[in-house]
């Protein structure tokens, strides 16, 4: 089973998330989704995950995730990712920049029945927004009062 877990997480980072094929949520989702997102709120149900990723797929049109590792227990899947995308479009208070940013983060899934049901998601946010330039890099002189 950990295999298949594993194959269907590989399989949703690259259909859903690297090529956008959002209208395939059901195919990787159970429709009691639910992702914990610190600074966020939950993401609950197959039509505010879809909300949500359409709002990056939008910002970062060529958006693309690498697993750099994934390993299984039981159930749980865990996933340590890279993400790499251009802000084309508009993020909720960060208008387009045109620039290229690249994060890292890792996601644990639960899976069952072959769906994903839930995720914990933890991601270098701050490191985005500052590629961005919408969060000013601490300069070494205030990092060091």
């Amino acid at each position: 089973m950990s295999e298949q877990n594993k194959a269907l997480v590989r399989r949703m980072v690259e259909e859903f998330w690297s090529k956008g094929r959002l209208e395939y949520a059901a195919d990787f989702f159970a429709k009691e989704y639910v992702r914990h997102d610190p600074p966020g709120p939950d993401i609950r149900g197959l039509s505010s995950l879809t909300e949500f990723a359409g709002i990056y797929r939008r910002a970062f049109p060529d958006l693309r995730f690498t697993i750099d590792e994934l390993i299984a227990e039981g159930d749980l899947i865990a996933a340590r990712w890279t993400g790499t995308g251009t802000q084309r479009g508009d993020l909720p208070g960060v208008p387009a920049t045109g620039r290229q940013s690249t994060v890292s983060g890792i996601t644990l899934s639960r899976i069952r029945n072959g769906r994903i049901e839930e995720e914990w998601v933890a991601w270098d946010q701050l490191g985005m927004l500052r590629n961005l330039g919408a969060v000013p890099a601490q300069t070494q002189a205030k990092a060091q009062r």
